[in-house]
């Protein structure tokens, strides 16, 4: 196969997967996001302690993601044809891909809620905060370094499962890979297409790094600190406080 006749395969392979991953990894954050703080917020001794929400919602949770992905895919064809009205074509794989991050990105976003300090968090309630001030104000400006390292994350595995929509024709560069490189023997175009995995894939790598980096050193987590400037002196782990203590 000539670099002429590769050419479209690739730009069109390129394109399905910026469009799977893209809105899939939208609609997981979207809605992963305010599942994972709920499953903070319900358990025992948090704000919103409810047990019984919390078991049903980590089961929920937990079934989805131990389901293999081809699996899946398969289990949702009934609930994907009712959202898009195919089952086929990139479309009707952007549905199992979507449901099958939002648990995944869930579960992140509720390991970087518990780095937070809880001093923070009673500071605020100390000070007259709600639970929705707490939640916008504290748990997610505080983690958000985290959050964009499980959003990086996320993608990352977004791409890896997208090789799998060539099951129901998405199309993509695994797809492409799998089709071309395996089942046809066209083994320099399966390298060119492995070669543009490595390099997207470490592209988003990289940007998710330097992003939550960044974030990180300026102290991402400063935006309660501004809404209750008048108290900031005595709120733990500010740098306020620390002179407070350095000078007491």
């Amino acid at each position: 196969m000539t670099w002429s006749e590769m050419q479209p395969l690739l730009e069109q392979a390129c394109w399905d997967t910026l469009y799977m991953v893209g809105w899939s990894t939208l609609i997981a954050v979207v809605a992963g996001l305010p599942l994972g703080v709920l499953l903070v917020l319900t358990e025992r001794g948090g704000l919103l302690q409810n047990a019984f929400l919390n078991k049903v919602i980590g089961q929920i949770v937990n079934i989805a993601r131990s389901m293999p992905f081809i699996i899946l895919m398969v289990a949702l064809m009934g609930f994907t044809r009712w959202i898009t009205g195919t089952t086929i074509g990139r479309e009707a794989a952007l549905v199992p891909l979507a449901v099958g991050a939002i648990p995944f990105f869930a579960r992140l976003v509720e390991t970087s809620i518990r780095e937070v300090d809880g001093g923070l968090v009673e500071a605020v309630q100390s000070m007259g905060g709600s639970t929705w001030t707490v939640v916008r104000k504290v748990l997610v400006p505080e983690s958000l370094p985290s959050l964009i390292s499980g959003a990086t994350t996320t993608i990352v595995a977004l791409i890896g499962y997208s090789a799998m929509a060539g099951t129901v024709g998405g199309g993509g560069l695994g797809d492409l890979a799998l089709r071309y490189g395996y089942q046809r023997f066209e083994t320099e175009l399966m390298w060119i297409t492995v070669a543009i995995l490595a390099v997207v894939i470490s592209i988003i790598q990289f940007a998710g790094d330097y992003a939550a980096r960044r974030l990180h050193k300026r102290g991402g987590g400063s935006a309660p600190l501004l809404l209750f400037r008048p108290l900031r002196g005595v709120l733990p782990g500010t740098a306020a406080a620390e002179s407070v203590t350095k000078t007491g």
